[in-house]
């Protein structure tokens, strides 16, 4: 029985495993550029953020209709749950999808098949939150908004995500602004390639409630400092950071530094298929190659919980939270 813990930061499209990339492009007649399931998993071997992006954004092809977006999200479901996660807080990219003509409702529809009947067929509940493309343009992440107001009883936040140097929060000032008048949480990847200052600016011009990656907060001890102080969660995602070569080794990642400096860190699995593990891999690597203690371990879930949007089921939160007291390593 894996420990109890909650996924903050997953790309829905980063869980599509290799398998289910080639039964997808058979059902939907999409010829993909390799051979077989071996040649396609060679494939997964990054030089950095952008190598993997080119890869991510080709085989979004295979997905076309709401059946697709189903079976991708179950796969992932019951993948995280024999992992131990108890809840999920989910990512898509609505404007990759937009982009080569499959609509926002079928997307959105598509996924909530699997999320609205997750907590029976998986025992996990979720969220699902919806991401901009940084090298979009702003008024491509605004069309973005617009398309996703029918199915708001849907989609709990935004997010920011995709290539981060040369895009920086700022752009996305006026969608942040509409998507907080629309009641909607806000997140956004910040500080994984790009400065300690995108995550200052994330924070003040975008008005995020987490961070997602939040790795280079360390060059900055006054960001640091604040990061503590104001709780604010960063959802770090171990095993991604080394196969982007964000760090070297696991055994170079800052996750001990900044538990150590009071940040109130979650671990996660980023795009689990592309980047060799799930939540619970994640966990089991950072335990085993950063030493960290059970009581270390207790807090990132207990992190995870309280990072969690679950303000608006406050009883599921304490249910959650009980079960991280209660686990016995």
């Amino acid at each position: 029985m894996p420990l109890p813990k909650a996924e903050l930061h997953l790309h829905i499209e980063g869980t599509l495993e290799p398998e289910l990339a080639f039964e997808l492009a058979a059902r939907n007649d999409v010829e993909l550029p390799y051979a077989d399931t071996h040649a396609l998993r060679k494939a997964y071997d990054f030089d950095d953020l952008q190598s993997f992006l080119n890869l991510y954004y080709e085989l979004m092809a295979v997905l076309r209709t709401e059946r697709d977006f189903e079976d991708l999200a179950n796969a992932y479901l019951a993948r995280a749950a024999a992992q131990g996660v108890r809840h999920a807080e989910i990512f898509f990219d609505p404007q990759a999808h937009i982009a080569r003509g499959v609509a926002m409702a079928t997307v959105v529809e598509g996924l909530w098949r699997a999320l609205g009947s997750s907590e029976a067929n998986h025992g996990v509940s979720t969220r699902l939150i919806m991401c901009f493309l940084r090298d979009e343009s702003a008024e491509s992440a605004l069309e973005a908004l617009e398309a996703a107001k029918p199915h708001l009883d849907r989609i709990t936040g935004i997010g920011l995500d995709s290539a981060e140097v040369g895009h920086p929060p700022v752009k996305f000032r006026e969608v942040y602004e509409a998507a907080a008048a629309l009641g909607l949480r806000r997140v956004a990847h910040a500080g994984e390639e790009g400065p300690p200052e995108y995550i200052t600016e994330a924070l003040d011009v975008l008005g995020v409630e987490r961070i997602d990656h939040g790795l280079r907060c360390m060059e900055s001890p006054e960001l640091v400092e604040r990061l503590a102080r104001d709780r604010i969660p960063l959802t770090l995602c171990p095993l991604s950071n080394v196969r982007l070569r964000t760090v070297d080794t696991l055994a170079d990642h800052p996750l001990p530094a900044m538990l150590d400096a009071g940040l109130m860190c979650t671990v996660n699995s980023d795009d689990p298929a592309y980047f060799g593990g799930y939540a619970g891999d994640n966990f089991d690597a950072v335990r085993s190659v950063l030493g960290l203690s059970e009581d270390r371990l207790r807090e990132l879930a207990r992190n995870s919980f309280l990072a969690s949007f679950l303000e608006d089921d406050e009883d599921r939160r304490a249910q959650y939270l009980s079960e991280v007291e209660a686990y016995e390593f």
